[in-house]
């Protein structure tokens, strides 16, 4: 799999059309600053999605269109303290609406994990939650070039504990180890 063709859509703050239009969506999720917009960039081999060192920027849906064929969704990061109460509340009202609309169906998830912290509280919600809701997903374990092999191992044991047989997918979009697997997993066909 390989992708030949990335473009911006549109930002979307609420319901929208685009998403019941029938083109599968991709939908990337994790806390703010985890990396969800370098992992766009490194999986498209572009700049499409706006980087930033602020965590908490994104306040709205990205939606690109990758190979003119799937949506590549980013969610706006979930956890992130500066952001003020209302605005998180609204943030979190945003993907949750997303992500658990019955009537927008999402090919996969990719839930974003920092391989350096580990899973946080927040982030163990996430995952029960999507397991409750039975939703197709995978774990990417982001930024895997800023941690040290045997913190990355305690990690990783620690988050298998809680994971169980979910599959991992360690990766660094700066150095491109382990996006391969990862565009593999989430373009191919169902």
């Amino acid at each position: 799999m390989k992708i030949t063709s990335a473009k911006f859509i549109k930002g979307v703050v609420g319901e929208d059309q685009i998403f019941s239009d029938g083109i599968p969506q991709v939908a990337f999720l994790g806390r703010s600053n985890v990396g969800k917009s370098s992992l766009i960039n490194g999986l498209t081999n572009s700049k499409i999605s706006r980087e930033s060192n602020f965590p908490g920027s994104t306040q709205e849906i990205n939606v690109f269109l990758i190979n003119k064929s799937t949506y590549f969704v980013d969610l706006p990061g979930y956890g992130f303290t500066r952001v003020s109460g209302l605005g998180k509340q609204k943030i979190g009202d945003l993907i949750t609406k997303y992500i658990f609309n019955p009537n927008f169906n999402q090919k996969k998830i990719v839930l974003i994990i920092d391989a350096k912290v580990g899973m946080t509280e927040q982030d163990i919600a996430v995952f029960e939650e999507l397991e409750k809701h039975k939703k197709d997903f995978i774990i990417v374990l982001s930024k895997i070039d800023k941690v040290n092999q045997s913190n990355f191992h305690h990690n990783l044991i620690e988050i298998k504990k809680i994971t169980g047989e979910y599959p991992l997918f360690p990766c660094s979009s700066k150095t491109k180890k382990g996006l391969g697997p990862i565009l593999q997993c989430i373009l191919a066909k169902s």
